[in-house]
């Protein structure tokens, strides 16, 4: 017994040593404040919580330790404090306390929706409210009075989004609070992320009264999700129940991530060993505070100071809230010094033209000196350095910790000029960084040290796979299913090529076919389908379009199929056995008909005149006048053959063959363009019907792009149907076209090739690809895959086990496109057979009648005259030149060796070329006499 008297005496003695100065410091505050200038500062708090009350233990700790080290300070802070929880006490002690001016500044709001009201209030009076906790309101531009020592949300909803994005997490679930706060951050959130183009793929808020069950359910909905990255934003007493739940739903097990706020982090000494233990792998982050010798004694003293005081708050060790409550207080005290001792009858001035209707409220006139000063202050503090900046304090460095057992490790920092960093520097140039690779290792949930990649298949185990039943084109999409068990199997191109992406994904899928419309709904729709995406699948394969209004609600991969919709018609001109006469029309050969004809009977007229008087003639007289019949014929067949022998005959003639071969070469041209080319220029009617897919989005696209009725829409659902529908055309209930994918429409082109073709300009889509939900990570997996498949070597075989041979979605589509021929008429050689019988008429009109014959002599006779005279024109021209050449020869002398005179001039003629050149003469003049004997005759007769 005495040795427990003395260790009580012992420990008694120590308590008492330790408060002494504390105790000192409150008695001569009380005792001699008559020494000092007293400046009334109220404080609102709600002592039972636990944020008030480490607040209110700090303010008395600063106020002593400030005045213990500045005794010679003229002022004092005096506090007049008020205990007040909830909305209503908050608003009636903040309104007490500013009644007849009593207090010249207000600390302590704790909520958003107080603090509000408070700040209001503080801003008609001119007196400033200055808070210190996370859920206070920000200060706005309206009211300068409201003043926040705690830095802005914004910084850790950064440094949040900045730790996410370095660890490439493609997308994050977030849970939080729900209060005003909860709200308030959350829009910070929201707005960090999508900068750092991170996707939020829900929002769960969970309400302080929400029971474990609640809880419960609500991770149960959160396993079935994709999302592995979790963001929890509540207070400790919410926090604390949220994670012993969450490893009881076990999801604090390898492949999760969970993040804290500083919200959280923050009070973590306070939480207990369960609720710690259960939180081992948590990423947190919070304001950093470099350790100092101050402040471990004010930790030493803190310890000291809670055994002895007696309150009810729960808070069990200091964290940065009370660090920055110690400061805003030494802040405080500083700026009061400056402004230095003030009368108190001039802390006020009248009310009566200042705003304010109650009478016991009186405008501050010390407020705004004390703001002036609180806010230009700067100093070195126990939670750093203190500075406010637009009435909030400067943004600190944060700190990256893990959760490990019951204890925490440090892996890195986050500042706003430096980005993510291992280690805080202050030396170099900064560089900003958005990676983690620097950071120290980090022991994940489940005892993992690999990072988790942020999703995974959902707790089903495997991937819903959502695929469509259909009646036609079960060449891309085939699904049957087990009555019995109900089991589902799909085959097909698309399932296919599902199938050969899988081996290309860096991580193994278990997966599970999932049909959709089993009852063969005909108002079924692919849309309705990607709707219930996730609800009842995790991704669908099949012949899925990728369409732009499609994409508002989930995500495509790349197609893996052509692009495009096409117009397909009816092939209107088949080849048949007559297919030859079709590069003419009618009206063409029945004139060319009537031209050999003509041709024939104008060259009898021409060649009955002629008589055989030539030894030399091919053919006799009778003989040639028979072949004159088919001699525009046949002198294309024997060109080498002389069918004619007057003039005028070769005249004509020349010119026919002129437009024998135009024509020849035209219908060769047509023949062949008929041959190769279908179609080509295609004249959409709006009168036409018009077919497209059963459940396709082709209705929505030809009635709000192409501008067609919805009258003159049919669905159809397989080729076959297509087929009918074409052949019974719109007056019999069909259609007289086809509106579809290249892909489908490749398919019915090959079964009826010759009936059908393409027509029209393409319409682009971007073909056929897997849909997902929107923002998931498994979007670019399975794009990157499809690009190794539809550029690799098995793709042909795909294509050929599912649509045979001869398909290829490499084949271009110009060879299936074409164009209509239309035969040539005879208006389109209507100036040819002008000129052709233009030419024909002249020379019937100069051989066969009198005015053209005496024409044809006259022409002729002048024809010589002017020969004639050129000609001796000519010969005058070379006498000169003789003579004149012998003059020279006269003039030089002889220049030959032999003695003989040598002539640079043309040898005489010989005697054979005289007589050919009188001959000729001869004959002239004889032909003269000839034509003038004639033309004497006929104008006697």
């Amino acid at each position: 017994m005495p040795i427990t008297k003395f260790c009580f005496i012992i420990l008694f003695l120590w308590f008492i040593n330790g408060n002494y100065s504390f105790a000192a410091a409150i008695n001569v505050k009380d005792n001699e404040n008559s020494q000092y200038s007293l400046v009334h500062i109220g404080v609102v708090l709600d002592l039972d919580s636990p944020m008030g009350s480490m607040a209110d233990l700090c303010i008395n700790m600063a106020l002593s330790d400030f005045y213990l080290e500045h005794p010679n300070y003229r002022t004092r802070l005096h506090l007049r404090r008020k205990d007040a929880e909830g909305l209503l006490n908050t608003n009636i002690a903040a309104l007490e306390l500013l009644k007849r001016g009593e207090v010249q500044g207000i600390l302590g709001p704790q909520g958003p929706t107080e603090d509000k009201f408070v700040a209001e209030l503080g801003g008609k009076v001119h007196v400033p409210v200055i808070s210190f906790t996370a859920s206070s309101a920000l200060p706005s531009a309206q009211n300068r009075y409201s003043v926040r020592t705690i830095p802005n949300d914004t910084y850790q909803a950064q440094a949040l989004a900045a730790i996410c994005k370095g660890y490439e997490w493609p997308e994050v679930v977030i849970l939080y609070e729900d209060t005003d706060y909860g709200y308030q951050f959350l829009s910070h959130l929201i707005k960090a992320f999508q900068e750092v183009e991170i996707g939020i793929t829900y929002m769960s808020s969970i309400s302080i009264s929400s029971d474990d069950n609640q809880i419960l359910k609500e991770f149960n909905k959160l396993k079935e999700k994709q999302t592995r990255v979790f963001l929890v934003h509540m207070n400790v007493s919410l926090g604390h129940r949220l994670f012993v739940l969450a490893k009881k739903a076990g999801m604090m097990t390898e492949g999760y991530a969970w993040i804290i706020t500083e919200y959280l982090s923050n009070f973590l000494n306070s939480m207990d060993f369960v609720a710690r233990a259960s939180m081992e792998g948590v990423l947190g982050i919070r304001p950093y505070v470099s350790r100092s010798e101050k402040l471990d004694r004010f930790q030493e003293r803190w310890r000291r100071n809670m055994v002895t005081k007696k309150s009810t708050g729960s808070i069990r060790d200091f964290n940065v809230y009370g660090l920055w409550v110690y400061d805003t207080v030494c802040s405080l005290a500083i700026a009061a010094e400056k402004i230095g001792p003030v009368n108190s009858s001039l802390l006020n001035v009248n009310t009566s033209k200042n705003g304010t209707d109650d009478t016991n409220m009186k405008i501050s006139a010390f407020g705004p000196k004390l703001l002036s000063e609180f806010s230009n202050t700067k100093f070195r503090g126990l939670s750093g350095d203190f500075q406010l900046i637009n009435g909030q304090l400067k943004p600190p460095a944060f700190e990256i910790f893990n959760v490990i057992g019951t204890g925490e490790k440090t892996v890195g920092f986050w500042t706003l000029d430096r980005g993510i960093s291992r280690e805080l520097s202050s030396t170099g140039e900064p560089t900003y960084s958005a990676s983690t690779k620097n950071l120290k290792n980090v022991l994940w949930p489940g005892d993992s040290v690999t990072r988790p990649k942020g999703w995974a298949i959902p707790a089903t185990g495997k991937l819903r796979v959502g695929v469509p039943v259909k009646n036609g084109f079960r060449e891309f999409v085939n699904v049957t299913i087990d009555s019995a068990t109900n089991f589902t199997n799909a085959t097909g191109f698309s399932i296919d090529i599902f199938l050969a992406t899988l081996p290309w994904l860096p991580f193994p899928i278990n997966y599970e076919f999932y049909h959709y419309n089993d009852s063969n709904d005909i108002n079924w729709s692919y849309d309705g389908m990607l709707h219930r995406i996730p609800q009842m699948f995790d991704m669908v394969v099949g012949d899925t379009t990728i369409w732009a209004p499609r994409a508002n609600y989930v995500d495509f991969s790349l197609p893996y199929s052509e692009s495009g919709v096409i117009l397909v018609v009816k092939n209107k001109k088949p080849f048949d056995m007559w297919i030859f006469i079709k590069p003419l029309r009618w009206d063409l050969w029945l004139a060319i008909t009537l031209a050999c004809v003509l041709m024939g009977i104008v060259l009898r007229l021409l060649e009955h005149r002629v008589q055989n008087t030539n030894e030399e003639s091919i053919r006799p007289r009778r003989e040639r006048l028979r072949m004159i019949y088919w001699s525009p014929i046949a002198v294309l067949a024997f060109p080498e053959r002389s069918m004619v022998a007057n003039s005028w005959s070769i005249f004509v003639l020349v010119f026919w063959l002129f437009m024998a071969f135009i024509l020849m070469q035209s219908y060769t041209a047509n023949l062949s363009a008929i041959l190769t080319v279908d179609q080509l220029k295609f004249a959409f009617s709006e009168d036409y019907y018009v077919g497209y897919q059963e459940g396709s989005f082709m209705k929505e696209f030809l009635k709000e792009q192409l501008h067609i009725h919805e009258s003159r829409l049919k669905s159809y659902s397989s080729v076959e149907d297509y087929h009918k529908a074409m052949s019974r055309g719109s007056k019999r209930g069909g259609i007289d076209a086809i509106f579809d994918e290249i892909p489908y429409m490749k398919i019915f082109l090959k079964k009826y090739d010759s009936q059908y073709k393409m027509v029209g300009p393409t319409y682009r889509t971007d073909g056929f690809g897997f849909a997902f939900p929107a923002h998931s990570p498994l979007t670019s997996y399975f794009s990157r895959a499809i690009l190794a498949v539809t550029q690799g070597p098995n793709m042909t075989s795909i294509e050929r086990t599912n649509f045979g041979p001869g398909y290829s979605s490499q084949d271009p589509l110009s060879s299936t496109v074409s164009q209509q021929t239309s035969s040539l008429t005879f208006y389109n050689f209507g100036g040819l057979f002008i000129i052709v019988g233009s030419v024909t008429l002249f020379a019937v009109f100069c051989s066969e009648t009198s005015v053209g014959r005496k024409f044809t002599a006259l022409t002729a006779l002048y024809s010589q005259m002017c020969f004639n005279f050129i000609s001796s024109k000519f010969r005058s021209r070379h006498n000169d030149r003789e003579e004149s050449h012998e003059f020279i020869q006269d003039v030089a002398g002889p220049t030959s060796s032999e003695g003989r005179d040598v002539s640079i001039f043309e040898e005489p003629l010989s005697r054979g070329e005289e007589e050919i050149y009188e001959s000729d003469q001869q004959n002239d003049s004889d032909s003269a006499e000839v034509e003038l004997a004639s033309i004497n005759e006929e104008r006697n007769s």
